[in-house]
């Protein structure tokens, strides 16, 4: 994409940070309808797993982001990978025992599940998008 004009250029970042910021929409959307259309809020606890997944990241990663790709020997590292492992697992794990619970229906567990991919296809973009640029973090 060298060969694009500037003003080409900035318009090309800016539609892939409106349609990361339409995914991101999307998911928060799914989350709030699995909850309101069946009146039933327990499926919020998700949020809980959303906001403690980047954590581990922020704190022991540190600003070299290529580390978690790779085989590591840093006990940081590893520590990293297992809490953002356990907080994927249990984005995916709280719907589904809120269900076998009785606590919700199909329809939530469904939108809840649906939100959680939209959600990891954010993230995999937003590290695609990241890797374009040199002052990227990760």
């Amino acid at each position: 994409m060298a060969d694009l004009p500037g003003y080409m250029h900035a318009c090309l970042q800016t539609g892939k940070l409106a349609s990361l910021a339409i995914l991101v929409s999307a998911g928060i959307v799914l989350q709030i309808l699995a909850c309101a259309l069946y009146n039933n809020w327990w499926p919020m606890l998700t949020v809980i797993m959303y906001v403690l997944l980047p954590m581990p990241l922020l704190f022991f990663a540190g600003s070299n982001g290529s580390s978690l790709t790779t085989e590591s020997d840093n006990s940081w590292v590893n520590a990293t990978k297992f809490l953002t492992g356990a907080s994927a697992v249990g984005s995916i794990a709280i719907p589904a025992i809120l269900k076998h619970a009785g606590v919700i229906g199909w329809g939530a567990l469904a939108m809840e599940l649906s939100s959680f991919f939209i959600f990891v296809l954010a993230i995999m973009c937003y590290i695609r998008m990241g890797a374009d640029d040199d002052y990227s973090v990760l």
